[in-house]
């Protein structure tokens, strides 16, 4: 622990967007899968950062990643300068929003791979190209969100990145918000609950607030050191809230009331390290570091009841990770290295009602996992159409658990890998991958849940977990038009072992206890994926752009209640969204709308079936640059929204018994909100 404060302390605050990375790498020709879009692609929409051009490229659809244990998968489909950035508690979206649009020299869409290029196992990413220039740039941006009942969050941002003689650089970015939160689970509204009979027995209107603050502080130093490049990185974060809930109910007359304070701490810090061994190999070291701290109460109010949980967790990840790049002939690239990990978690959980304390399964655990992975994988351009790749990773793990429950058990995993390019012309592209993947371990499933104290359904912990694996079978078919159009077909099959689910917790005679996370068996996730990019200039509207995707999921796996098949708790059968944009030069301005499709989400519990539901959002946004150093933007967030609904269908006892006892209807009320921000940047 002692380094990782040293560095946090001497990189100006550490805090993690990514540092600026090793020089920058040569153009790579179309022929070898990688289409470059210069500064002048762009010049009509006038972004102001990184992020407004990488949403702007056709055929590629922005993914963020996704929050895993570890740095092998976890970043999202965009890398920075060849790399990943360093970062997991800073959102890759805002770390491309930190770049500034003058300080990007192109952005590449790499489809099968690039010499020099780390894709981590995707198919297709994008290379966002700085610029290594001298100089200073800076940005102050204040801003606020107005929500529609009257609700105030105000916020601003400090930007600085410096470019310093010798090759070195430096970033810093300094975040605080403050004021009361929206969030889509937490607003004004109404509550029924109806009987088994489909009598109203409570009508009830919900008064809900959130509010509190964060603060976030990023920093990163890049430096020349002992041959190669040295790039630090951090982030430093703090937030304090309180959510209040009044419920009142009109049939009864009684008040129902909860109130949870939540205070969290995230801090991390890495480094990476690139060298040139020669002209063939190229060695890549990291070493990341992150501590994550949450304190949390709730207490629970109503007629004749009072619940009160607690959570105090602390949780750390160590990652080491060192890879050599190998190119022995042109057209061939071998990656061989591996990646250690050392996890640990140390969880309190405490529940009583009507003051009197209840067991929580593994309320009080401390749990640690040790994990390696070996990496070797290889990829060979056969011929300017043709790219090969195949490899694999084999990954040994040991958990162990202490307190309510003691366990020690060893998990060892081959993940093998085989992908195929083939450019059949110059505007076609298939794809081809066949894999077998191994989920992580997600510590948020040791633990109880905070729901507890307002459901009264116990949600336990389980340690003793395995990770879900599937075989992944995934075929795509990409098409380019037009001069910037494109259209995205994919299929994916999983065939899934061990799937991660609900599961029942059965007591010392065989009586069920509690719900908590499980292994329940196989299952299959097949995925058929679509997306749009059209330039719309030949229908009249000069410098727009429309693309949408979208996601049909069909998801089995057999209940362990009910013993028949299922779909698999909060994976969405449909996922949509829709972008239109705009850039009028004349005006200096730009304007749009993003049409984000609705969900619906079920979460098979012991005693209840939970389901989300949640309507389109639309966003319609205008963005004007009155001079070239300032920009505003005004947003119009969810004007069009309809409600959010959580209902939950309660049973007397496991819902196998099929003896429902209650329905409860929450639903929110949403009249929009308005986002307002203004950015002046400094500098060249």
């Amino acid at each position: 622990m002692g380094p990782w404060i040293l560095i946090a302390a001497a990189a100006a605050p550490l805090a993690a967007a990514q540092a600026a990375a090793p020089p920058t790498p040569p153009p790579a020709s179309a022929e070898r899968g990688v289409t470059a879009y210069p500064p002048s692609f762009f010049a009509d929409l006038k972004p102001v950062s990184a992020y407004d051009m990488v949403i702007r490229l056709p055929g590629f659809t922005f993914d963020r990643g996704t929050m895993v244990r570890g740095l092998e998968g976890a970043g999202g489909n965009v890398i920075i300068d060849g790399h990943s950035p360093l970062a997991k508690n800073d959102p890759l979206e805002e770390i491309l929003r930190r770049i500034p649009a003058g300080s990007v020299e192109r952005v590449e869409v790499i489809r099968g791979g690039a010499p020099g290029i780390d894709m981590e196992g995707r198919t297709v990413v994008a290379n966002v190209v700085r610029r290594q220039e001298a100089g200073f740039r800076g940005s102050a941006q204040p801003y606020f969100n107005a929500i529609y009942d009257g609700r105030f969050l105000p916020g601003v941002r400090f930007e600085g990145q410096w470019s310093l003689p010798g090759g070195r650089s430096a970033e810093v970015s300094q975040t605080f918000s403050t004021g009361h939160f929206p969030n889509d689970e937490i607003g004004d509204g109404h509550r029924r609950r109806f009987s088994a009979a489909g009598v109203r027995i409570i009508d009830s209107e919900v008064d809900a607030d959130s509010h509190g603050h964060r603060l976030q502080t990023t920093g990163a130093f890049a430096t020349p050191f002992m041959g190669g490049q040295l790039n630090l990185t951090g982030t430093i974060q703090f937030n304090k809230g309180v959510t209040e809930i009044y419920d009142t109910d009109r049939i009864a007359g009684g008040v129902e009331y909860e109130k949870t304070p939540n205070k969290r701490g995230q801090h991390e810090a890495g480094a990476r390290f690139t060298r040139r061994l020669s002209d063939r190999v190229t060695l890549d070291a990291l070493l990341f570091q992150q501590f994550f701290l949450q304190e949390q109460r709730s207490h629970f109010e109503g007629p004749g009841l009072t619940r009160d949980f607690a959570l105090d967790r602390d949780s750390g990840e160590t990652v080491g990770r060192l890879q050599f790049n190998i190119t022995p002939v042109a057209g061939v690239k071998i990656e061989a290295g591996g990646e250690g990990a050392f996890n640990r978690l140390d969880s309190q959980t405490s529940l009583a009602v009507n003051g009197r304390p209840v067991p929580l399964p593994a309320g009080d655990v401390k749990v640690e996992e040790l994990r390696g992975n070996a990496i070797l994988r290889g990829s060979w351009r056969v011929n300017p159409q043709l790219v090969l790749e195949a490899g694999g990773r084999y990954e040994v793990s040991r958990v162990t658990s202490e307190g309510d429950v003691v366990l020690q058990k060893s998990l060892r995993f081959w993940k093998p890998r085989a992908a195929l390019t083939w450019s059949a012309d110059a505007k076609t592209q298939v794809r081809l991958r066949v894999e077998r993947e191994v989920g992580q371990l997600n510590f948020d499933d040791f633990v109880a849940s905070p729901q507890v104290a307002s459901t009264g359904v116990i949600v336990a912990g389980n340690p003793d977990l395995t990770p879900q694996q599937a075989w992944v079978y995934e075929a795509a078919v990409e098409r380019r038009f037009w001069k910037d159009g494109s259209v995205v077909l994919t299929y994916r099959r999983f065939d899934l072992t061990d799937v991660v689910d609900r599961a029942p917790v059965f007591g010392p005679g065989g009586e069920i206890l509690a719900d908590a996370p499980g292994n329940i068996g196989g299952g299959t996730k097949t995925e058929i994926a679509a997306g749009l990019t059209v330039p719309l200039d030949r229908f009249g509207l000069k410098s727009a752009q429309f693309k949408g995707q979208v996601t049909w999921r069909d998801t089995r796996v057999l209940d362990p209640l009910t013993v028949s098949n299922r779909q698999i708790s909060t994976l969405h059968p449909v996922d949509w969204e829709a972008h239109f944009s705009q850039a009028i030069p004349a005006w200096r301005m730009s304007w749009g709308l993003d049409l984000l499709g609705g969900i619906r989400e079920r979460v098979f519990r012991l005693t209840e079936i939970e389901t989300k539901k949640i309507s389109p959002y639309l966003i319609l946004f205008v963005e004007y640059r009155p001079a070239p150093d300032l920009s505003v933007r005004v947003e119009l967030n969810g004007i069009n929204f309809r409600d959010a609904k959580r209902i939950r269908e309660v049973y007397v006892g496991p819902r196998s018994m099929g003896r429902l006892n209650f329905t409860d209807v929450r639903a929110l009320e949403w009249g929009g909100d308005l986002n307002v921000r203004l950015r002046k940047s400094f500098g060249s």
